[in-house]
């Protein structure tokens, strides 16, 4: 288990990526040598380097992409052997069709297709083969790593909650450990884990239950801290973690419930210097005139397509809050009805909402109404990552009800973020709040590299048309 992105990736998410890379490899090459079996000429003549190690490379790196946009290599790593199967057999379809178009533009990087065709099939074989033997040992093989939650308190249970959603990472909550004398009333169990002990057992819970990591969920302000029995067991090699950052680095947000102003300061992250900034405001531009150009001909059907299907404008312009809280006119193309909220009073949109226009459901689900705020971004207005910006309305609202709400408007809003592929739309004030955290997740740990991956997982959310 290590982060990535300050989240927590299973060694199993990293080994199965690597592996079906090198069977793909090893299927092309095999299927290669069996197309020529008979004519070492031939085989020698289509295996010359480099040539014949940028075509494999081209294979794998379309197939791995793909295998990634179906969900191959998530959290969600212990499907059942046939709908690994229907998902590997759908990537190497999705693959086969970007391939296609590929070698039209570059026709020199084709393989022959009786080889391809062959490779095809020895790589559902040896990806299958490998997978069922790789699932088999994590399961049944490798010890899971015993994890002690030092607080039976709310916030350790959510960690138990969390790391049982997460098989992948090979975890185990073996139990809570209170802060106090266990009485002779106390229950034997906490939130479904059993209660060893009191903190003055730690250490000899620690040492027969063969722990390996203890997570600190006690509170500071209520609890004492064991400092000198911690110290002990970390210099003995177990290790020490605080519940926060591991609730952060197994959800991807920060849970605001057990925070304080502290955190904010004392932190690590929420870094951004001048470079940072200046190349995400490069990449921002270069991203929006490029979405421009490649997405004029979708917005030209797009505004035809509002313009027939209801009376009204083409564009919406909404007042939203920006970078400092200052105000901006957001542009989208109009999927209400135009009298949506001809009272005056903003109104959250909902699922199933009946203000939306005919065509208005599909277009947002597949995030077309989102294509004119490119020209938001080239303006400055806003940035192609970042928190969702909000309506000044609803800002005045949640910054009363929600703690910590202004710090979202530290960045420029974006037209995609990590609460919007993270969380699905909301219309509540709770939801609002689990977006806000992560928001906050993205602004602790925001980086170029965070951003690509967020781009990457948007695209993936809007080719399944699994928007808002």
């Amino acid at each position: 288990m290590f982060q990535f992105f300050s989240q927590y990736v299973s060694r199993k998410s990293l080994f199965f990526l690597l592996a079906d890379a090198a069977m793909i490899i090893a299927a092309l090459v095999v299927s290669t040598r069996l197309r020529y079996l008979s004519d070492s000429q031939a085989f020698e003549y289509y295996t010359q380097l480099p040539d014949f190690a940028y075509r494999i490379l081209v294979v794998t790196a379309v197939f791995l992409v793909s295998g990634a946009y179906n969900e191959l290599y998530t959290t969600m790593l212990n499907h059942r052997v046939g709908e690994q199967f229907f998902r590997l057999t759908q990537s190497l379809g999705i693959g086969c069709f970007l391939l296609a178009g590929l070698y039209f533009v570059f026709p020199s990087l084709q393989m022959g297709r009786l080889a391809f065709a062959l490779g095809l099939l020895l790589m559902l074989l040896f990806v299958i083969g490998l997978r069922w033997g790789v699932d088999h040992a994590w399961r049944n093989a490798l010890p899971k790593q015993n994890i002690l939650v030092l607080g039976a308190n709310d916030l350790g249970a959510d960690i138990a909650r969390e790391i049982s959603f997460r098989s992948d990472l090979n975890l185990r909550v073996t139990g809570f450990v209170k802060s106090q004398e266990i009485s002779v009333g106390d229950s034997p169990q906490s939130f479904g884990r059993q209660v060893l002990g009191a903190i003055e057992d730690l250490e000899d819970i620690v040492q027969s239950y063969s722990i390996s990591k203890i997570v600190v969920s006690l509170d500071e302000r209520k609890e004492a801290l064991p400092t000198q029995k911690l110290l002990r067991l970390r210099t003995r090699g177990v290790q020490v973690e605080d519940a926060r950052s591991m609730l952060s680095a197994l959800t991807g947000r920060i849970q605001l419930e057990s925070l304080d102003s502290s955190w904010f300061i004392f932190s690590a992250g929420f870094r951004r210097t001048r470079y940072s900034m200046a190349v995400k405001r490069t990449i921002d531009v270069f991203l929006s005139v490029i979405g421009l150009i490649l997405c004029a001909p979708i917005m030209l059907i797009t505004a035809l397509v509002v313009r027939l299907d209801s009376s009204g404008p083409i564009l919406y312009r909404q007042t939203r809050t920006g970078l400092n809280g200052r105000p901006f006119e957001l542009l989208k193309f109009r999927t209400m009805r135009q009298d949506a909220e001809a009272d005056g009073v903003a109104r959250w949109s909902v699922e199933n909402d009946p203000r939306i226009t005919r065509t208005g459901g599909f277009m947002r689900r597949y995030r077309f109404d989102e294509l004119p705020q490119f020209i938001n971004v080239i303006v400055g207005d806003m940035s192609f990552i970042g928190p969702r910006p909000e309506r000044p309305e609803f800002v005045d609202q949640l910054s009363q009800e929600i703690p910590y709400y202004e710090e979202r408007h530290t960045m420029r809003p974006g037209i995609t973020g990590w609460a919007q592929v993270c969380f699905p739309y909301g219309s509540t004030v709770e939801d609002a709040l689990r977006k806000f955290e992560y928001d906050l997740f993205y602004l602790k740990n925001v980086s170029i590299l965070f951003d690509m991956a967020i781009v990457f997982q948007t695209v993936k959310i809007v080719l399944w048309g699994r928007g808002r």
